[in-house]
């Protein structure tokens, strides 16, 4: 166990390396020079040449790449070339909307759609297995931004219980809670509606084994049946789906985040798409390239503890 965790610890150091990589020069391939960004289109040549040697844009892309790296192992995402402000300070503000959004949202696709699922796996060919399958394919079928802006007007306009816009006020839980209620249930309503699908896939698969059938047979109750045996050998794929969608959150909050005008992560990058911020753009970039990684890395090791063969 300790040497699979350790195998996928080492494997994730050049999956980081690569996804650095690629941001690095995916910002750089992009259209406009950022000096001119940031001085303006009438800006003089020689203060724009001024800019670029001061930001090092008339290095070699090498060592623009390795001083790129140098600086994150330091913790210095730069400077807005817009604010002028730190980047790292302008994170932590905005940072913890997008996590507790996204967690929020694992979570309620997770409680939702694992139940669900196996709900429907046990009626299977019923009506309530006709009506989850059409309303989780349906779900899978709207995309986050349009169930943000339904959610919204139904719960905003129609009904006027919760919050449209804004994210609340982090140290008021009730103020953050109300603002958090509406993108959250739109992001996890997508995730349980895939959960759902894919529980029920698996849970049929496993219930027709020999070992499900034995453990009946020995007058083992149905709910002992499905959660001691049957449940616990759908893991592998339920978990996968979890981490998959997990990453796939990440960035499906940037389009929700945009929709509520909420604060976070996903409207700090559309801003600096916007106004050419091409510091903040890349290091906006970098931090979620290194959640999708460490999403990836959890579920990797979790596959360990679910199914200990595959850490063999």
């Amino acid at each position: 166990m300790a040497r699979y965790i350790a195998s996928r610890l080492l494997l994730a150091i050049p999956t980081v390396l690569a996804v650095l990589t690629l941001v690095f020069f995916v910002v750089r391939v992009i259209p406009g020079d950022p000096a001119t960004a940031a001085l303006g289109d009438y800006a003089s040549q020689e203060a724009v040449e001024a800019l670029r040697e001061t930001m090092g844009l008339n290095d070699p892309l090498y060592i623009q790449y390795f001083s790129f790296l140098g600086d994150l192992l330091r913790g210095d995402l730069g400077k807005s070339m817009i604010t002028g402000k730190e980047i790292s300070e302008l994170v932590r503000q905005v940072l913890p909307y997008t996590l507790e959004l996204t967690f929020t949202a694992i979570l309620i696709g997770t409680v939702l759609g694992v139940p669900l699922g196996i709900y429907t796996a046990r009626r299977v060919n019923t009506w309530v297995d006709y009506v989850g399958r059409v309303t989780s394919l349906a779900g899978l079928s709207v995309p986050a931004f349009y169930l943000g802006i339904l959610i919204m007007l139904l719960f905003a306009y129609k009904i006027p219980i919760l919050p449209a816009v804004g994210g609340g006020d982090l140290g008021d839980w009730k103020s953050n809670l109300s603002h958090l209620i509406l993108p959250a249930l739109t992001l996890g309503l997508i995730m349980t509606a895939s959960v759902t699908r894919l529980t029920r896939s698996a849970m049929l698969n496993v219930l027709k084994d020999d070992y499900v059938r034995t453990a009946r047979s020995k007058g083992l109750s149905e709910r002992a049946v499905i959660f001691r045996h049957a449940l616990r050998a759908a893991l592998v794929p339920i978990v996968s789906i979890i981490g998959i969608w997990s990453a796939s959150l990440v960035a499906d909050s940037v389009l929700t985040e945009t929709v509520f005008a909420r604060p976070g992560l996903g409207k700090m990058l559309v801003s600096s798409i916007m106004q050419r911020d091409y510091t903040a753009l890349q290091s906006v970039m970098v931090i979620y390239a290194l959640f999708v990684v460490g999403i990836n890395l959890i579920t990797d090791i979790i596959y360990s503890f679910v199914d200990p063969r595959i850490a063999h």
